[in-house]
């Protein structure tokens, strides 16, 4: 039996990956992060628990699994880099030769580091390409004419942080930049527009230009819904295409409940 290797993060998407690769009989060969990553994962043929910053040792478990294809899948936060994490001789060695920071440099590093030992980094749509976002309305409500203009105004911005690989999402109000997601990550941005803006603002999320499908894809899902409650959002404006839509019929009969304006832009 082929066996593929799942970089797993945190958060929900990992276990749908899972779950819908198992389904094409493959063997899954899942590494996990201790403290981040789901306890479900566990349901994978093999699980191997790591803590952030074992480089050499992830590396390690899928020569000696000998894997070939690898996926990555769930959020693993750049804020770990300013934590108590232990990086091994790999990690250090990695990190002093990137040229910076940026999420495009670390992911694009690692992926050449993985294929150095023979192992290819794989895009996570060609199997969760039905989870993509149409083009379109997709709750009850549509956007009003002032809603448009917002999200025409705020497409223009983050498409401009995306090729400065800053973030991806973008919070408006009144054509009015409230927050720019940075390395927070889009439900914090959301809740501090929200705060900002008194409510009844404009979120935008799409992927940077010429984004790399395999890694950094766009994922929206239930706990970001939460943050748009709080933020009392009234649009959530998504890159149809491009950008992963997690618990969609939930998701959207939740917009609906409180009127909010899911559309793929």
């Amino acid at each position: 039996m082929e066996s593929i290797g799942l970089i797993a993060g945190s958060g929900n998407l990992p276990l749908i990956l899972l779950e819908r690769i198992k389904k094409d009989g493959l063997r899954v060969v899942t590494i996990a992060f201790k403290g981040l990553s789901s306890d479900n994962l566990d349901a994978s043929d093999t699980t191997y628990w790591i803590s952030p910053g074992e480089l050499g040792r992830l590396i390690g478990i899928l020569k000696d699994e000998g894997i070939k294809r690898a996926i990555m899948a769930g959020k693993v936060p750049k804020t770990l880099m300013f934590t108590d994490i232990e990086p091994d001789l790999r990690a250090m060695s990695f990190f002093l030769r990137l040229r910076d920071k940026k999420d495009e440099s670390l992911l694009l590093a690692l992926a050449e580091e993985l294929e150095s030992e023979g192992i290819t980094l794989e895009g996570l749509t060609a199997y969760l390409n039905h989870l993509l976002v149409p083009k379109g309305v997709l709750t009850i409500r549509s956007p009003s004419e002032e809603e448009v203009k917002d999200i025409e105004f705020g497409l223009k911005i983050v498409r401009e942080i995306g090729r400065l690989d800053i973030g991806q999402t973008v919070v408006i109000k009144n054509q009015a930049v409230l927050a720019v997601e940075a390395i927070e990550g889009t439900d914090e941005a959301i809740k501090r527009g929200g705060k900002l803006g008194n409510g009844d603002v404009i979120v935008i999320k799409v992927s940077k230009p010429g984004q790399d499908m395999r890694f950094d894809v766009p994922v929206v899902g239930l706990k970001t819904m939460d943050a748009l409650k709080e933020a009392n959002a009234k649009v959530l404006a998504l890159e149809s295409g491009m950008t992963i839509l997690l618990s969609r019929e939930a998701m959207i009969k939740e917009a609906d409940k409180i009127g909010l304006c899911i559309i793929g832009v």
